[in-house]
């Protein structure tokens, strides 16, 4: 077995969910080397904690989904809801031989499976300790522009960084945020101005997805205004959006455009939450600098935010409820035409660099020192 697959196990059982004696985790895998499971079936049984698998296939979910009836789905989500409540702690490891493969699947369909199976989700990201991770496959590695093997190398050099070095930046800047209330962004083609007054900040160093790197908070939800293009490109229910602008008045996307823009007003208009804000996040990761159409690696970005229309999570809530949770994603490092964040006024961070001393640990120099 490649040393690294222990590696990565050790790292997720005893560092992001941290687990503990007689604790019932889910391992949940699609699309995944068998050898990196039983790494992880091995390390929760060294933390003396009780491991059951589900091991899934894209092309037989594809095959679900898309001829599905709302019966099933509903009685889909009925099996892994009963499933979830026996668990402590789960860990998601989500390959994909082709990130296209649900792009033939009805809106409607995947929409409906989306919605029945929420309270799935809710449960695992309320009730339990969770890590989700991507698997690397010859798809990533096209996707990134990469060899086979040079994408690998990456992928382990990520995801087994060193996260415990975030910790000091990573107070500094939740504690920041949590002070904070007017928020003003500007870059190309972006200028936003909303409060996170009173909503907690969230810290983000491993332990909710490998790879990670991030502190987010939400909007309050009617103080949004100003408009956002996004210069990352990005995968949505199986469809490709680039170029997505949004313009927002009292916190509601009142206009959304992209090169699909029929489809993705479609996704807007899913629910009444759909087109308000639940998420604002800070990405830091320094060995992540380019995407990938992966929202796992692109909303950890070196230089880069997100803001994402649709749900809020419960720890750093803003009241916005929706099927909905769609991280998108804008660089602002210089190479990528710059931009600034302001808390209250004052320049936080500056193409892509953080600038008040306690936040430089967040900067690269200090994270791959």
């Amino acid at each position: 077995m490649d040393p690294r697959y222990n590696q990565l196990a050790h790292i997720l059982t005893n560092f992001s969910i941290r687990l503990n004696v007689n604790e019932n985790v889910l391992v949940d895998a699609r699309d995944v080397d068998d050898q990196i499971i039983i790494a992880i079936v091995q390390a929760i049984r060294n933390c003396k904690a009780i491991p059951f698998v589900i091991i899934k296939n894209g092309l037989v979910m594809r095959e679900l989904i898309k001829e599905g009836s709302d019966k099933e789905y509903v009685q889909w989500n009925e099996l892994e809801l009963a499933m979830m409540k026996k668990m402590d702690a789960y860990i998601a490891l989500r390959g994909s031989n082709n990130i296209f493969e649900f792009s033939d699947v009805g809106p409607d369909h995947m929409k409906a499976f989306i919605k029945a199976l929420k309270p799935t989700q809710d449960w695992r990201v309320n009730k339990t300790k969770w890590v989700v991770l991507r698997w690397p496959t010859s798809s990533m590695a096209q996707q990134s522009q990469m060899s086979t093997q040079a994408f690998e190398d990456f992928y382990f050099k990520v995801c087994t960084l060193d996260y415990s070095k975030m910790i000091p930046g990573m107070k500094a800047l939740k504690t920041l945020m949590e002070k904070t209330d007017k928020v003003h962004i500007t870059g190309p083609g972006t200028d936003l101005h909303f409060s996170i007054k009173n909503i907690p900040a969230i810290a983000c160093g491993g332990q909710f997805n490998i790879p990670d790197g991030e502190v987010f908070t939400a909007p309050v939800k009617n103080s949004v205004n100003g408009y956002i293009t996004y210069n990352v490109p990005s995968l949505y229910e199986g469809c490709s959006f680039d170029n997505i602008y949004f313009e927002f008045k009292d916190g509601k996307i009142i206009n959304a455009t992209s090169n699909n823009t029929i489809r993705l007003n479609k996704i807007l208009d899913s629910d009444k939450g759909a087109r308000y804000v639940g998420e604002f996040a800070i990405g830091f990761n320094p060995h992540i600098l380019e995407p990938m159409r992966d929202i796992l690696f692109d909303e950890k970005i070196s230089g880069s935010f997100h803001f994402t229309p649709g749900q809020a999570y419960e720890d750093a809530d803003n009241g916005n409820r929706s099927q909905v949770h769609w991280d998108l994603v804008n660089i602002q490092r210089a190479d990528y035409g710059g931009g600034e964040i302001k808390f209250d006024g004052k320049v936080i961070r500056k193409d892509g660099l953080f600038l008040p001393s306690a936040l430089q640990k967040l900067n690269p120099d200090y994270l791959l020192k």
